[in-house]
């Protein structure tokens, strides 16, 4: 049974089109996983897509005006001279990457435009969670990358999604961004109380050594996360270059030139602990 997770938080920069991306690299391309994985851009900036596809590939998509996240929200609204028809499905999707071992990585891609449609983004909620329900049981896992303002598209991801993962970075505006995350969700949930959405956890990103400022962001988190029985992973994402240099180079973190084996082997225990927290 396929597992569809939103990565959201109320604060930009914490990571999560990075954690996106190795994530589905992780599950995809280990041997002993080889999952069908599905990534959905949901950020007009993006970034998800970029780091997935590269650049040239990336503007070949563009170029070809070929179907995107943006397509799938403005789908039934009226453009001068014409209106947008419904999308196949298969069309909004890009495969990025086949493995030997049966696994893949496909992309639902992002464009800029995307931040059109927060113009006007009555009755839009619900297109996302239709789409991929036509879709969903071609994959085992599907992770969405959200931006980092409350919008249509918070509320289009809680409604796709059966968890959510919360990317960190311990500094401190992070408090801040998840207590609106708590009142996002406290606000959904009383909006569509039919759609109960999990929370898979909080993991705390490009964490380095002792520094006073993570203490004491670290404790606000932590102070946030108990009182409303939110589960933190207990293995963090620690500081490494390559994240950035596999950003560019459109690596994981187990491929990208001279990587380390132990921050690979670091990201890979959070990554099984999240498997686990989602039953995947």
């Amino acid at each position: 049974m396929v597992k569809k997770v939103s990565l959201i938080n109320m604060k930009g920069g914490v990571g999560k089109s990075t954690i996106a991306v190795n994530l589905a690299w992780h599950f995809a391309a280990m041997h002993d996983w080889g999952k069908n994985v599905l990534v959905v851009d949901l950020d007009p900036q993006f970034n998800a897509s970029s780091y997935l596809l590269g650049v040239s590939k990336y503007k070949e998509i563009l170029d070809k005006d070929k179907p995107t996240i943006w397509d799938v929200f403005e789908q039934h609204t009226y453009t001068p001279g014409k209106k947008r028809s419904s999308l196949n499905p298969n069309d909004v999707v890009t495969n990025v990457r086949q493995f030997y071992d049966g696994g893949r990585i496909d992309l639902i891609p992002s464009r800029l435009e995307l931040a059109y449609s927060l113009k006007n983004p009555a009755q839009k909620e619900l297109l996302l969670s239709k789409l991929i329900s036509k879709i969903e049981n071609k994959y085992h896992l599907i992770l969405i990358d959200c931006p980092p303002t409350e919008s249509v598209f918070t509320t289009a991801a809680y409604l796709t999604a059966d968890f959510i993962l919360v990317p960190v970075k311990l500094e401190y505006l992070s408090a801040i961004g998840v207590s609106l995350l708590v009142r996002s969700m406290d606000e959904f949930h009383k909006q569509y109380e039919g759609h109960k959405v999990k929370l898979a956890g909080l993991v705390f990103n490009s964490t380095s050594d002792y520094v006073p400022e993570e203490a004491e962001s670290k404790k606000d988190v932590l102070h946030i996360a108990r009182r409303n029985g939110w589960y933190v992973f207990k293995n963090p994402i620690t500081y490494s270059r390559s994240y950035p240099k596999g950003a560019r180079e459109g690596q994981p973190i187990f491929r990208t030139t001279y990587s380390r084996y132990s921050q690979w082997r670091k990201f890979s225990k959070f990554a099984n602990e999240f498997a686990q927290r989602i039953g995947l």
